[in-house]
């Protein structure tokens, strides 16, 4: 009985996981809102802009369109320039739904048990990256740019680039030097690189 009872809210537990559930219409900051309280003008840089030359992601978050709290969605749009970089990172609050509008791009994710997943995707496709799992995508186009669409399953999935977060952040020298069987010199050839 005892565990019935365990195994039914560690099932409860895992259905309610993800953004607390928002008890009215929306928040809002005061009762005199309008339709513009509900619209993000922040992409219209995209419309006849200038394409980035690094790796650009424009986000749609609660961190810039407060709007979204509550509501359990965000959004971003990935600029890729010929050969570069998302760099390894995780969404630590929200799986990721990507969905590829031109150009192509390699994309991967690993798993709990290290098993990496990784596919080539052309214009249509659509990829998703579970939550909490270390990923990346690559335009290893040299001549074409390519752009994708990202929608989040929370108002603030949250991003945490694993190169920064590793080596940016003054872990003692010892433990990565001993995580990475690295010597000293190796992980401040790297940590330099991360600083330029």
């Amino acid at each position: 009985m005892i565990l019935n009872l365990l195994f039914m809210f560690a099932i409860f537990s895992i259905v309610t996981a993800g953004d607390p559930n928002v008890l009215i219409d929306f928040v809002a900051p005061n009762n005199t809102i309008d339709a513009n309280y509900f619209t993000f003008t922040g992409m219209r840089q995209l419309v006849g802009g200038e394409y980035p030359t690094t790796f650009r992601a424009l986000k749609v978050s609660m961190n810039e369109f407060l709007t979204l709290c509550g509501q359990s969605v965000s959004y971003a749009i990935l600029e890729f320039p010929a050969g570069s970089i998302n760099p390894v990172h995780i969404h630590p609050r929200a799986s990721e739904l990507m969905f590829l509008v031109s150009g192509s791009l390699q994309v991967g994710f690993v798993d709990t048990s290290n098993t990496l997943y990784k596919q080539s995707l052309r214009i249509g496709d659509v990829f998703v990256f579970p939550k909490g799992f270390v990923h990346f995508q690559y335009n290893n186009d040299t001549k074409e740019p390519a752009l994708a669409i990202s929608a989040f399953g929370s108002a603030n999935a949250g991003t945490q680039l694993i190169p920064t977060s590793v080596f940016n952040t003054s872990i003692f020298e010892g433990i990565l030097d001993a995580s990475f069987q690295a010597t000293r010199a190796t992980i401040r050839r790297i940590e330099d690189g991360l600083k330029e």
